[in-house]
């Protein structure tokens, strides 16, 4: 009689091993809300209305004579609750009986639904204060530079190589000098550049200008980009690479844009410059409901449903703080 061999043992081997746990598909880390004023004070309605004031004139005067009074002139900026988002699945009861990973697929709904609306409301943010439908007041306008107080707030980038468009050393003194003539504090500056982009500044040869920050100082102290990815330091932008940024033109749909008669080409992307110090910070937003679970049985269908939803919005609230490069997507090669 023989012994137990690989031969006659086939029938007791499973043909496929199955592991125990479940991959789950890698994700972005979310930080553009650390760049976001978050309004607390408004607890109803949908609309909140925020009042501004002018500057007021400094005039000759001539001795014994009327001195004339200026009035200060004031606005306001309203701001829209606009985004009512949900999210949801569920599983059948004869899913749940049959299937080994009832249990960890489960687990995973309600922290998959919330990633959804926090991948929505990263989107959101970073796409304010590029191009609307309309041009309303505050949104840059594509196809143009966008001066404020001369000084140019959209461009396309700079860096010419491989005969396409990206962004180079020079892009950043200017996006400093447009802050700067803005009136906009130099401090803690931020860009938030395209994997594109930061493999074309990390590429580059002969750059004596630019740093690496291994103390991650300035903004990294406030723990307002803790998670993104840290490139390089360039005339003081700590610069940070996101996959959630817009394409150009009018209404983010990726349409070419010429600047200044620099082209674009299609699909480029909007790299977005502008001081994170907080009493400056360009973005505002709100929670009119922050995201809110709900379950239940449905025993017309015999399955558990789970259902996330959220209410908020977003708004550029200081455009003279937002500079914005395009770059050519197609600089990998």
């Amino acid at each position: 009689m023989s012994g137990m061999t690989t031969q006659n043992t086939e029938i007791l081997r499973r043909s496929e091993l199955w592991s125990s746990q479940l991959k789950e598909v890698l994700k972005d880390t979310l930080e553009a809300q650390q760049y976001v004023r978050w309004i607390t004070e408004f607890t109803d309605g949908d609309t909140f209305t925020i009042p501004s004031i002018g500057t007021l004139e400094a005039r000759d005067y001539v001795e014994d004579t009327a001195i004339q009074y200026d009035g200060l002139d004031t606005g306001e900026f309203q701001f829209t609750i606009t985004e009512y988002k949900s999210s949801a699945t569920y599983i059948t009861n004869k899913a749940r009986q049959d299937s080994f990973y009832a249990s960890e697929l489960e687990a995973s709904f309600l922290p998959e639904m919330s990633r959804s609306l926090m991948e929505d409301l990263e989107l959101h943010i970073l796409k304010e204060g590029q191009p609307r439908a309309g041009n309303p007041a505050g949104y840059q306008v594509p196809g143009n530079a966008n001066q404020i107080n001369g000084a140019d707030h959209r461009w396309v980038g700079m860096d010419v190589a491989n005969s396409n468009q990206t962004i180079g050393t020079k892009d950043f003194a200017k996006a400093k000098f447009a802050l700067k003539k803005a009136n906009v504090p130099l401090t803690n500056l931020i860009a938030i550049v395209d994997p594109s982009v930061a493999y074309h500044l990390e590429t580059l040869t002969g750059i004596a200008d630019v740093t690496y920050n291994p103390r991650w100082e300035g903004i990294i102290e406030t723990g307002l980009t803790a998670g993104m990815r840290f490139v390089k330091n360039i005339y003081g932008f700590d610069i940070y690479e996101s996959n959630y940024l817009p394409l150009c033109g009018a209404d983010q749909t990726g349409s070419s844009e010429t600047i200044n008669g620099d082209a674009s080409g299609a699909n480029a992307v909007c790299n977005i410059f502008f001081s994170a110090d907080p009493s400056v910070i360009p973005f505002i937003g709100a929670w009119r409901q922050m995201p809110d679970v709900d379950g239940e049985y449905n025993k017309d269908f015999q399955r558990e449903e789970y259902v996330t939803t959220a209410r908020y919005g977003t708004k550029i609230y200081r455009p003279e703080n937002f500079v914005t490069v395009l770059s050519s997507t197609d600089i990998i090669v």
